[in-house]
């Protein structure tokens, strides 16, 4: 989800909460510490020199029970921060507190902002080696002739 997409969401909510990829929500006396934009230069395994932007949310929990982050208010937050941070229009990323400091993606239902599992990624699969992944076909939806293994038709 792009910055702009999340500004757009908090334009027409009167409340906001985040739901985790298991289905529960983020308390909702959640804060967000952080807004951010992340760059990321590095080389990926098949030698590429990569640049990457992404906008960071920081959610966490404090024992505050009675806090409550309105829309406008994280808007403004956002908003300061791309006058500041020079902030694009980039993908956004979240971190919340998990085992460590979870990455998560960011997607809206209509109501509820949603976190999302990232996943690793070989960026030089053609360079490593990786062969492209096979279209998986059902047996049973091909068509057999019987000329398809006719003896000598060469098929075994």
């Amino acid at each position: 989800m792009k910055l702009s997409e999340v500004k757009s969401a908090l334009g027409k909510l009167e409340t906001i909460a985040f739901q985790l990829p298991t289905g529960e929500l983020v308390p909702t006396h959640f804060h967000v510490t952080e807004v951010g934009k992340i760059t990321k230069h590095f080389i990926d395994c098949g030698g590429t020199v990569r640049n990457e932007n992404v906008a960071n949310f920081q959610l966490w929990n404090a024992d505050d029970y009675n806090h409550r982050l309105h829309p406008e208010k994280l808007l403004s937050i956002i908003e300061l921060s791309e006058k500041v941070l020079e902030l694009g229009d980039f993908e956004v990323e979240v971190e919340y507190q998990a085992e460590t400091i979870g990455k998560f993606g960011l997607d809206f239902d209509g109501v509820n902002f949603l976190l999302t599992s990232k996943q690793t990624d070989c960026l030089a699969k053609e360079k490593c080696g990786i062969p492209e992944q096979k279209p998986k076909i059902r047996l049973s939806t091909l068509q057999a002739s019987e000329e398809s293994c006719a003896p000598g038709s060469g098929c075994c």
